[in-house]
């Protein structure tokens, strides 16, 4: 048998579990005695709002977490720039490895660049493992051994090899947690205090990290490994009726895991397992469901590959598009953030994001391509506006789902090709169940005007009129991306392919 290290580290960021933890089970097996920490990271923490929903999901997660370990264990939470704060920690532990999930953000692939070669100066080894994806970056290739950019082609290979290689939940033994130590605070903050990270007496209150309460609390979401088993039990009932629910907005349709894949407290592979099992007896919705989930992997694959998308279109003869601008684009950016745009189902849906952190995955598509394709208002202010309301923000699909609905991404959907809104709103909220819940300025309206209530015989007083015409809206927009396809090169050198 190997010989043990001494100590280790796991660094927890986005998976904020015990079970089903390739971080958590390689450190356990390698190592004599194990800490756990998770680095509130101030160079992320002072850039949001003070009220931010996503902070107060991670806190109570902590907390969850910190509930599940053993008695004589004790979750370190530092606060500062984990560039410094984890060598610095790592050191102070005397730790032979630092254990952590692999991240394909551009910004994280730097940090923990920053992070091995500061760890390496003391001889201490990182070791990052594939985590929140189920198949990365090169495991999945095309016949060229080129990455995929179009989406059918790499799910069939993606469930191939996923039935051909099945991936099982790592299990956390009781032995294993037995190895998860505790610390001693005065001495590690006395190592850390030069570098400026702060060693928190367990998990901090929101406003010791200078943020204020939201409404988390009175939304139907449950933080934590705890709240992610509970809507994952849930969920798994209803995912045989996931293909022909899960567009509907006004019913339980979708799974509401994002949040938790997001932020790991549930393991992607304890989902596939499940979704697999009820796929190969012939269940429709486990099959929609996987290739949801494949779709996740196909985006976090995009970022890995072609980390240009963060600043731009993935085909770059898009970021030659001329969008509005003046006053007439605030106007109906204004409109458009705050649900005021006099089309009803788009409204409904961005009260829902400011009320909630949360936009159905069919209402993301709409409210997207109404910005883009009817106000001409750029996808990147859109994908940042929802990056920032978000509670289930992923950078990867979030850049995916704005750039396929711009037409802008990797196969996308065909710039010529727009939502209607008013056809989108008749067919997934035929009787207005969702638009009533959201915007009560419609209360009254028949079925038939409630998706367009200016043609109703005594339209809402206090409802806007709608802000643009669809039909000129579709004109401008043809005319918007055929001047830029046409000022690209004719060799296509500004293309990605």
């Amino acid at each position: 048998m190997p010989t043990l290290l001494p100590r280790g580290l796991v660094w927890l960021r986005r998976d904020l579990r015990l079970q089903d933890n390739p971080s958590l089970h390689a450190a356990t097996a390698q190592c004599e005695a194990v800490w756990c920490v998770f680095v509130l990271d101030r160079t992320i923490l002072d850039t949001l709002p003070r009220r931010d929903r996503r902070v107060e999901f991670i806190l109570q997660s902590l907390r969850d977490l910190q509930a599940q370990l053993p008695a004589h264990s004790q979750l370190i939470v530092l606060e500062g720039d984990p560039a410094q704060a984890i060598p610095a920690l790592a050191h102070s532990l005397q730790v032979g490895a630092v254990f952590t999930g692999r991240d394909y953000e551009p910004a994280a692939v730097q940090r923990d660049r920053a992070v091995e070669q500061a760890l390496q100066q003391n001889g201490i080894r990182l070791v990052s493992l594939k985590d929140h994806v189920l198949w990365e970056q090169a495991e999945l290739l095309t016949q060229a051994g080129t990455p995929f950019t179009v989406f059918t082609p790499y799910y069939k290979q993606w469930l191939a090899r996923t039935l051909r290689q099945p991936q099982a939940p790592y299990q956390l033994e009781p032995a294993a947690l037995q190895k998860l130590q505790g610390w001693d605070a005065q001495l590690h903050q006395a190592a850390l205090s030069k570098h400026t990270a702060l060693l928190h007496t367990g998990v901090p209150a929101l406003a010791a990290l200078g943020f204020e309460s939201t409404n988390l609390s009175q939304l139907p979401i449950a933080p934590g490994e705890h709240g992610a088993t509970q809507a994952w039990q849930d969920f798994v009932q209803r995912m045989p009726h996931y293909h022909t629910r899960r567009d509907f907005p006004a019913i339980k349709g979708p799974s509401y895991l994002s949040v938790h894949l997001r932020f790991g407290t549930i393991g992607i592979r304890t989902l596939v397992q499940e979704a697999v099992a009820q796929h190969l007896q012939g269940i429709e919705g486990a099959s929609k469901w996987l290739a949801e989930l494949a779709w996740r992997d196909f985006y976090a694959q995009i970022l890995a590959h072609f980390p240009h998308v963060v600043q731009g279109a993935f085909r770059p003869v898009y970021d030659r598009i001329t969008w509005e601008s003046g006053a007439t684009a605030e106007t109906r950016w204004q409109a458009w953030t705050s649900g005021q745009t006099g089309y009803p189902l788009v409204d409904a849906a961005m009260r829902q994001l400011l009320h909630s952190g949360y936009m159905h995955n069919r209402l993301r598509m709409v409210s997207a391509s109404f910005l883009v394709k009817q106000l001409g208002i750029s996808w990147q202010r859109g994908e940042a506006f929802f990056a920032e309301h978000l509670l289930d923000f992923d950078l990867s699909a979030n850049n995916g789902g704005w750039q396929w609905c711009s037409s802008s991404g990797c196969d996308a959907q065909p710039y010529f090709r727009i939502f209607n809104p008013i056809n989108q709103s008749e067919k997934f909220d035929p009787n207005g169940t969702f638009i009533h819940r959201y915007v009560p300025e419609l209360q009254g309206l028949d079925d038939k005007h409630i998706h367009s209530p200016w043609l109703a015989p005594h339209p809402p007083a206090h409802y806007p009129s709608p802000m643009v015409d669809l039909k000129v809206a579709r004109t401008e927009t043809l005319a918007r991306y055929q001047i830029a396809r046409a000022s690209a090169p004719m060799n296509g050198a500004t293309e990605v392919l």
